[in-house]
Order: C-alpha cells, then sequence, then structure tokens
C-alpha cells in the first residue's frame, strides 16, 4: 500500500511537470506571436503617415510661372512703344554731315582734283592767264563748294526730320533732350555749311583773283 501511493504521487508530480512546460511554452509563443503582430501593425501603419508626399509636393500651384510670363511679357511689349533709337541716330548722322560740309569729304576732293586735271587737258601753253586761272582753281574750287553744299543740305534736312518727329508719333511721349541738342546742332551747322558754299559757288567769298 505505501509504495503504491508513492508512485500515484510521484505520476501526477510528473504529469504536473510536465503540463506546466507545456503551458510555459504555449505562452511563450502566444506572447512572441502578439509582438509580431504589434510590431508588423506598427509597421503598416507607420508608413503612410511617413509618406503624406503628395500634400507636400504640391507643386503645380507654386511653378504656375508659364502664364504670369505670359502676361508680364505681353504687357511689357505693348507698353515699350518706339526707343527712339532712331531718332538719336538721325541727330547724330545730321551733326556728322554738318561737319563734313564745313570740313570737307574725299568726294569733294577727288571732284576738285578731276576738274583740276580737265582744265589743265583744254588749256595749253598759249592759253591767257585768266583762262588758266578758271580752268586749273576756279572749276575746282567750286566743285568743292558744291559737295560741301550738298552735305549740308542734307545735314539740314536730317536735322529738321529728327526735330518734327515727335509731332508725329506716339503722343505723350517727349523727346529726350540730347537729341534735340544733337539735331539743333545738326541743323545749325547744316545752315552755316549751306551758306558758306553758295558764297564760295558765286566767288562771293573767296572769289578767283584778278588778272590785271
Amino acid at each position: 500500500m505505501g509504495t503504491k501511493t508513492v508512485d500515484e504521487t510521484g505520476v501526477k508530480t510528473d504529469e504536473r511537470k510536465t503540463d506546466e512546460a507545456t503551458e510555459a511554452a504555449a505562452s511563450t509563443e502566444a506572447a512572441e506571436a502578439t509582438e509580431a503582430s504589434e510590431a508588423a501593425e506598427k509597421a503598416g501603419t507607420d508608413t503612410p503617415d511617413d509618406t503624406d508626399t503628395p500634400d507636400d509636393t504640391d507643386t503645380p500651384d507654386d511653378t504656375d510661372t508659364p502664364e504670369d510670363a505670359d502676361v508680364t511679357g505681353k504687357t511689357d511689349g505693348t507698353e515699350a512703344g518706339p526707343t527712339g533709337v532712331g531718332q538719336g541716330a538721325g541727330a547724330v548722322v545730321s551733326a556728322g554731315l554738318g561737319i563734313v560740309s564745313l570740313t570737307g569729304s574725299w568726294v569733294g576732293t577727288v571732284a576738285s582734283a578731276r576738274e583740276s586735271l580737265m582744265g589743265q587737258l583744254q588749256t595749253s601753253s598759249s592759253s591767257d592767264v585768266g583762262t588758266l586761272i578758271e580752268k586749273g582753281y576756279g572749276n575746282a574750287w567750286q566743285a568743292t563748294a558744291m559737295w560741301g553744299g550738298i552735305f549740308a543740305l542734307v545735314a539740314l534736312i536730317v536735322g529738321v526730320v529728327v526735330l518734327a518727329r515727335p509731332a508725329f508719333g506716339a503722343p505723350g511721349r517727349p523727346q529726350a533732350p540730347w537729341i534735340k541738342s544733337v539735331a539743333w546742332a545738326g541743323v545749325a551747322l547744316g545752315v552755316i555749311g549751306l551758306l558758306l558754299a553758295v558764297l564760295k559757288y558765286t566767288d562771293v567769298l573767296l572769289g578767283l583773283p584778278a588778272t590785271g
């Protein structure tokens, strides 16, 4: 009787140990499974919050520059209007031609030399002094005066056109002061050059010397 009870208690204790071991293993596996599921749920729920880039990358609102650029380009093009470059160039040309009419040009020099050569060919050693002077020098001087007068007349016309241009242009757009100054200078030089050319061509100024 005593040994039987020992055996029963021994068997019972062994069975309890095995049951406790299986329960402990099951509990640890369940805990690991729950931790893995929680980690997976955290990983799945965290990524959408971090990758909400569409809200941050709404670039179309910031990059709507082509329409603005087109609008500004059109307004700038329509409001720009004439810049006065042509008027400034005309004023400078007028002043330059006026200076050339007073100082002489290569065209006048060639024309004068040509007239002098033709006078020498048309005269001979037997010609009188008056004819030699007129053919050799008078015609040459008149050619120089004529070309100087042509340059002066062109300078005068260009200067007047530049000064009168604002009256036929866009209203409310005044002419630059420097353009007016240079154009007036061209007109003044043209008048002076034209007057001197007429006086020289008619032998009123610096005429041919008398031949006794």
